[in-house]
C-alpha cells in the first residue's frame, strides 16, 4: 500500500525538521533543508509553515532558544558561551531572539531559575516558551496550536 501525497509530504517535512532539532546549533540554511525534504527552497518554506504554522526560520530559533534555557537553568557557562553553543553567533541576536521567545532577558531567566534537582523532561514542559512577539496576540505554548485549542478530538460514537 503507498503512501497518499500528503503522507509523504508529512513523513519528508518531519525528516527535516528532525534534521534542524538534531543540528540546531549549526549553520542551517533553506536549500539544504529544502533538499532533504525534496523540495524547491520555496515550496520548503511554504509547506514548512502551513505543516507546522511557523517558518522554519521561527522553527530554528525556538529550538534554539529552548536548548539555550536548559544550560542557563543546568551551567554556569556565561550568556555568551551559551549563545555560541545553541547556534548564535550574535550575543546581540541572542538577547533579542531570547527576550521574544521567552518573555525577558537570558539574564532574568537565569535569575528567575536556580538550578533545582528535578527531571529535565519535567522542567522543559513546565518552562516551554511562549511566543511573547508583538506580531502574538496571545501567548502561545507552542506552533503546534496547543494553546489555541488546535488538537484534533477523536469523535466517540457514544
Amino acid at each position: 500500500m503507498g503512501l497518499s501525497a500528503q503522507e509523504d509530504t508529512n513523513r519528508r517535512m518531519l525528516r527535516a525538521r528532525d534534521e534542524m532539532d538534531r543540528r540546531y546549533a549549526e549553520p542551517l540554511d533553506v536549500p539544504t533543508l529544502a533538499a532533504i525534504a525534496h523540495l524547491s527552497p520555496s515550496q520548503f518554506g511554504r509547506v514548512f509553515r502551513s505543516v507546522y504554522g511557523e517558518t522554519p526560520h521561527r522553527y530554528l530559533q525556538r529550538r534554539r532558544v529552548e536548548r539555550a534555557m536548559t544550560l542557563l537553568r543546568q551551567t554556569d557557562r556565561s550568556i555568551t558561551d551559551v549563545a555560541w553553543d545553541v547556534g548564535f553567533a550574535s550575543l546581540g541576536t541572542f538577547s533579542r531572539t531570547f527576550s521574544t521567545v521567552v518573555g525577558c532577558s537570558p539574564t532574568q531567566f537565569r535569575a528567575q531559575h536556580p538550578p533545582v534537582a528535578v527531571p529535565s523532561c519535567f522542567l522543559a514542559t513546565w518552562t516551554r516558551p511562549r511566543d511573547f512577539s508583538a506580531s502574538a496576540a496571545v501567548p502561545r505554548d507552542s506552533a503546534f496550536g496547543e494553546a489555541r485549542g488546535g488538537r484534533r478530538r477523536i469523535a466517540s460514537s457514544s
